[in-house]
C-alpha cells in the first residue's frame, strides 16, 4: 500500500494513546471500519452548511442540498457500477435484505435457496418469510475446506426457486464465493439472486453488471462511512416485482383518498427523510477509496492476510477456519486456540498489546456449529493497517499460550 503513513494520519482514533503508551491496533475491520477525516468533514460539513430537508424545497439550499445528495448517490453507484435510479439508499445491508424479503410478492410453491455460511441477516428474514408466506427455505452446504458445495447448491436451485441469496463473502470463512457462477445457475433456473456484498463492496472491485445480479445489498460503515448508511442495487426492471414493504412520503408520485400511484426509482423504496449527511458521507468515503484503489486495497489485504497466516501457522494449537490460500478470501482470519475459550483470548490480545479483535459466533451460530465449535476469534484487516502490527498480534498470542500454560 503505497502512502500507508498518510493513510494512517487520516484516520483520528488510531492516534490514541492507552495509559501505558500502546496505540490502538484495530482487527475488528469485519464489524465496522474506522472513519476518515475526509468523511467526517463531509458529515460536518452537511449539518453545519445546509442542514436542510432534500427534494421538497423550492429554495436556494434545498436545491444545494438535493443536488449533493442526488450527486452522492450518483457516485456510490459508478463505485459498484450501476446507474442511480438503481441504488436505493438504506440503513444497512440488513435492511437492504429485508426490503427484497418483504417486498417480493412471493406465491404457492416458491422456493428460497441460501447457504449455511451466510450471516444471520441473510438468513433470519428468510425464515420469517418461510414462517409468514409458506415459502421453502432450503440451505446448500459448506465443504470442510470453507468453500461452497456448489454441487450441492445446483442440485438444490430449480424451477420452484424463487430467490437465490448468497454472501458474497463469509464474515467468518473469509471465502469468497463464485457469484458468477452461483448467478448463472439462478438465472438458468429463472431465479432471482441476491448477493449479500457487506464483506465484499469495501475490500475488492464489486461491479454489479459483470456479477450480473438482480439485487445487492451492503453497509456504509464498513467501507469507512458513517453507520445507518448503505446501498441496496436493485436491476432496472427487476423493481416491478417488488412492492415497497414500507409506506409513506417521497416514495408516492400521486395520493387520493384510496389510492396511491408509486414514484420513479429509486426513491419508491426511500419513504421519509432519508439519512442525507449519511449519504454524503459515504461518497467521501467512496471518494476516498477510489483515490486509493479497489485492487491496490485488495493487494493490501492479501498481503496482510499471508502474514497473518504465516504467523498463526507458527503457533502449535492455533485452529484456523476457511480457505488456506489467501487468494481464496478476504482479508480475516478466523481462529481458536485449542483449550482457551475466544472471548479469554480477545480480552487478553487487548489487556497485553491494545488489540482490537471479535470474538462469539459473529452472527453465524449455524456456521459454527456446522464446524464444530462455540466461537471463535476472528481479526480482520483494512488499509491502515500494517504488516508491523501482524508481528505485535503473533506475540501476544504467543504470550497468552505461555502465560496460560497451552
Amino acid at each position: 500500500m503505497k502512502n500507508l503513513e498518510k493513510i494512517r494520519e487520516d484516520f483520528p482514533v488510531l492516534s490514541r494513546r492507552r495509559e501505558d503508551g500502546k496505540p490502538l491496533i484495530y482487527f475488528d475491520n469485519a464489524a465496522t471500519s474506522l472513519k476518515p477525516r475526509q468523511v467526517i468533514e463531509a458529515v460536518k460539513s452537511y449539518y453545519e452548511d445546509y442542514s436542510v430537508n432534500v427534494h421538497r424545497g423550492v429554495y436556494r439550499i434545498s436545491q444545494e442540498a438535493t443536488d449533493l445528495y442526488e450527486d452522492s448517490r450518483a457516485r456510490i453507484a459508478r463505485f459498484i457500477g450501476c446507474k442511480p435510479n438503481e441504488l436505493v439508499f438504506v440503513k444497512n445491508t440488513t435492511e437492504g435484505i429485508n426490503l427484497i424479503a418483504y417486498g417480493l410478492k412471493w406465491g404457492p410453491g416458491d422456493e428460497i435457496i441460501s447457504t449455511v455460511m451466510e450471516h444471520h441477516s441473510n438468513m433470519i428474514p428468510w425464515q420469517i418469510v418461510s414462517k409468514r408466506f409458506g415459502v421453502k427455505l432450503r440451505y446448500a452446504k459448506v465443504r470442510p475446506d470453507g468453500r461452497l458445495d456448489f454441487e450441492d447448491l445446483a442440485q438444490l436451485v430449480g424451477k420452484r426457486t424463487r430467490l437465490v441469496t448468497v454472501c458474497h463473502v463469509s464474515n467468518v470463512l473469509g471465502t469468497i464465493n463464485d457469484v458468477r457462477e452461483i448467478v448463472k445457475l439462478a438465472h438458468e433456473n429463472d431465479a432471482l439472486i441476491l448477493v449479500d456484498a457487506a464483506q465484499s463492496v469495501p475490500h475488492m472491485p464489486v461491479n454489479v453488471k459483470d456479477l450480473d445480479c438482480d439485487f445487492l445489498a451492503f453497509s456504509g460503515h464498513k467501507l469507512l462511512g458513517p453507520t445507518g448508511i448503505g446501498g441496496l442495487y436493485i436491476r432496472e426492471g427487476v423493481e416491478e416485482d417488488l412492492e415497497p414493504p414500507f409506506g409513506g412520503g417521497e416514495m408516492i408520485s400521486h395520493v387520493e383518498l384510496e389510492c396511491y400511484r408509486l414514484n420513479d426509482m429509486p426513491w419508491r423504496f426511500e419513504p421519509g427523510t432519508p439519512n442525507i449527511a449519511g449519504a454524503i458521507g459515504l461518497a467521501a468515503a467512496v471518494k476516498y477509496l477510489e483515490s486509493i484503489g479497489m485492487e491496490s486495497v485488495r493487494e493490501h489485504e492479501r498481503e496482510l492476510t499471508a502474514k497473518a497466516f504465516q504467523a498463526l501457522d507458527d503457533i502449535d494449537g492455533i485452529e484456523i477456519y476457511g480457505p488456506r490460500n489467501p487468494e481464496d478470501r478476504c482479508g480475516l482470519i478466523a481462529f481458536n486456540l485449542r483449550g482457551v475459550s475466544g472471548d479469554l483470548v480477545a480480552a487478553l490480545l487487548d489487556e497485553f498489546e491494545n488489540i482490537a479483535v471479535r470474538s462469539g459466533f459473529h452472527c453465524a451460530q449455524p456456521l459454527h456449529k456446522l464446524l464444530g465449535i462455540q466461537s471463535s476469534v476472528r481479526a480482520s484487516f483494512y488499509i491502515y493497517n500494517t504488516l508491523e502490527e501482524i508481528e505485535v498480534f503473533e506475540n501476544a498470542l504467543k504470550r497468552i499460550k505461555r502465560e496460560l500454560g497451552k
